[in-house]
């Protein structure tokens, strides 16, 4: 089962930066442990203000328990907040298997929040989610959708990558759920312990 979880860290006031150190370091060697064992899937940084250090991490486990063995067993775990989001299986994700992100390409998260209008007639629901799934297959296809998963209810959230905003925005609008859809987009940079910057 996968697993989104958002980690907070605040460094108490007065520590030493070689003690910071020490410890990020000891961060990335557990990383790649957890990599390796097939628990850490990816990490990265979401958009953040002057002094925030916030990382969100994408891990495959059992479950919940077994989640909480491996962040509890990351250094940074002293001075760090987790918040942890379950993810479920959604009929339109194209799987783990992806290539690596094209050059100049960066990645988003999005959340899709779906509200069908009260009297909206059952097949023309039906019409439009066949057209969704197929657009979602194109989107893979072309390298744009990574994975999708439910977040329960009407709720799901999407792993994409695009040249620029703008063309993120445009593929956004072009699925065929869009007028239903409330979207969220996250950009995301590059966090130096990401396993998918390895395997490049």
């Amino acid at each position: 089962m996968d697993f989104l979880v958002t980690m907070t860290t605040n460094v108490p006031a007065g520590t030493p930066k070689a003690t910071v150190e020490e410890v990020r370091a000891r961060e990335t060697a557990r990383s790649l442990e957890l990599e390796a064992g097939g628990h850490l899937l990816r990490l990265w940084r979401p958009p953040l203000q002057p002094g925030e250090w916030r990382t969100l991490g994408l891990f495959a486990s059992d479950d919940a328990d077994h989640l909480e063995e491996s962040l509890a067993s990351m250094p940074l775990r002293i001075w760090r907040t987790d918040e942890v989001t379950p993810l479920l299986s959604h009929p339109n994700d194209p799987g783990p298997a992806a290539d690596p992100t094209p050059e100049g390409w960066a990645e988003y998260l999005t959340t899709f929040t779906t509200v069908i209008p009260s009297g909206t007639p059952a097949q023309d629901v039906t019409d439009a989610e066949a057209r969704e799934a197929a657009r979602a297959h194109d989107m893979a296809e072309q390298g744009h959708l990574v994975r999708l998963w439910k977040l329960g209810g009407t709720v799901a959230l999407g792993l994409w990558r695009a040249g620029s905003a703008d063309e993120m925005q445009q593929i956004l609008r072009s699925l065929p759920l869009s007028a239903w859809m409330k979207v969220e987009a996250t950009p995301l940079s590059e966090h130096p312990n990401d396993p998918a910057r390895r395997s490049r």
